[in-house]
């Protein structure tokens, strides 16, 4: 929906002197990297239970290197979600920068959006990942200030209708990128590009987005979702 990571030692992150993580080996850095991208690629691909073995050899890095960096599955989701926030809300702002027709850099982030594949990612935030993680909360945060930004800028130019918000968008994009029947893990390609799902995603996000412009061709039930209608929701519907 980004942090600087830390440096593993024997299995656990250390501090410094200051409180900080030791700055990383720029070959560190690339391993450590390479794991979280084909982490998210096999995730994407297979689930979030995909053995870790699997991942290494994807990484083309050893056991012994993924487990410095990542001692437990619970902390590799923890940097793989970090990562994808941090991307999207980088996607997000380059369009706002970039673009000078404010709906045409909606239009862009959100078909960028897609491609992180956010929908098959969400059941990576299941029981055990502390949602309220610091860093996860500073990632959310500029995510959520990013498509906002976006949403705003669209509204102000005239061409967004006024009756949605940033839930509505972001549930949207992730619905529409969640795995569907015929879609199944087998036809998704190293990378997690799955070519008739991707075509179908993106037609289907065209059709959406035309019906954001204004003016509206109807009026809409219920009332705008914020982000934090959703997280609400989503809070209370957590098993005690």
């Amino acid at each position: 929906m980004a942090t600087v990571a830390a440096c593993a030692e024997s299995g656990k992150e250390k501090a410094g002197k200051e409180g900080k993580p030791p700055r990383l080996r720029a070959d560190a850095l690339r391993n450590r990297e390479r794991i979280i991208a084909a982490a998210r690629e096999t995730m994407v691909e297979s689930g979030a239970d995909v053995p870790l073995d699997e991942i290494a050899r994807r990484a083309g890095v050893g056991n012994a290197t993924l487990y410095r960096h990542f001692p437990d599955r619970l902390e590799l989701i923890h940097h793989v979600t970090l990562s994808v926030m941090s991307r999207t809300a980088d996607r997000a702002e380059r369009a706002l920068a970039e673009e000078s027709d404010a709906f045409q850099a909606l239009r862009r982030f959100a078909h960028d959006a897609v491609a992180e594949r956010i929908g098959a990612l969400c059941p990576l935030l299941s029981d055990g990942v502390d949602r309220d993680h610091p860093d996860l909360v500073a990632a959310r945060e500029r995510l959520e200030g990013a498509v906002a930004a976006l949403m705003g800028a669209a509204r102000d130019s005239g061409r967004l209708r006024t009756d949605i918000d940033v839930g509505d968008l972001m549930v949207a994009i992730t619905q529409l990128t969640r795995p569907l029947p015929g879609w199944g893990a087998a036809q998704v390609e190293p990378g997690g590009a799955c070519p008739g799902f991707d075509m179908f995603v993106h037609r289907h996000l065209q059709l959406f987005l035309d019906g954001l412009q204004t003016p509206a061709r109807s009026e809409l039930p219920g009332s705008a979702a914020t982000l934090a209608d959703l997280r609400r929701r989503a809070r209370n519907a957590r098993p005690e």
